[in-house]
């Protein structure tokens, strides 16, 4: 089979390990929110906003509508939420997310990944504003604009660059842009979430520290707890 094979071999693995995660915090993700509202996403804004975002990247149907079902048969698993904040290689700051039915293991799991590349916990979410957000196909920027200004959206900003249009909103206003955006025929999104934007971006040019910020966040990918890594490098 020879050296080839076996780094081909590892780099499948490695994909389909990411993968599983991947549908892994999908599922989870859907599965409480169709739990904690109706399970069906015409009804539930949530869970209509939880399925959008997990398929803008990718997440198969099949993986949606098993959570779906999961919650629909009242089964007893349970989540809780926790959120950690760190600061990591390069001056980067970081704002993880878990999602867990073990909170000991997903403090020491996030903790020791961080440790790791040199990094620490602390208060970093200062850095960031929280923020909805919404990517979607289009070059109507003006129009869009002035709906939501119309409809009294607290809109911070609309940008439009490359046959996409960018809309950040007040976190507030997210559920009623959502609506505005639909009575304009606007249905399917490549982002359409509330997320943690940085207030001052930064590069990394340092080669190494660029070498642990990537690999801490490869390892944060990969851990069955974390659900949302948000952090300030470009």
């Amino acid at each position: 089979m020879g050296r080839a094979h076996e780094v081909r071999a590892k780099a499948m693995a490695a994909t389909a390990a990411k993968r599983s995660a991947l549908f892994m915090r999908a599922s989870k993700e859907i599965y409480m929110a169709a739990k904690n509202g109706v399970p069906d996403p015409e009804m539930n804004l949530a869970l209509r906003s939880a399925i959008e975002k997990w398929r803008g990247q990718n997440v198969t149907k099949d993986v949606i509508d098993r959570a779906i079902q999961k919650a629909k048969g009242g089964e007893a698993e349970s989540y809780s939420e926790g959120r950690y904040e760190a600061f990591g290689p390069g001056n980067s700051l970081f704002i993880i997310d878990t999602l867990t039915d073990n909170s000991n293991r997903a403090f020491i799991e996030v903790r020791t990944a961080i440790t790791k590349k040199g990094g620490h916990l602390g208060s970093t979410i200062f850095n960031f504003t929280q923020t909805g957000l919404f990517v979607f196909n289009g070059t109507n920027r003006d129009e869009v604009e002035e709906n939501l200004i119309l409809s009294d959206v607290d809109v911070r900003e609309v940008t439009a660059e490359d046959g996409k249009i960018e809309v950040l909103v007040e976190p507030a206003a997210f559920a009623q842009a959502r609506e505005v955006l639909g009575g304009m025929g606007i249905s399917e999104f490549d982002v359409a979430e509330i997320t943690f934007l940085a207030n001052d971006p930064i590069e990394i040019t340092d080669p190494e520290e660029r070498r642990k910020f990537d690999e801490l966040c490869d390892m944060l990918d990969d851990l069955q707890d974390v659900q949302n890594v948000y952090h300030n490098v470009k």
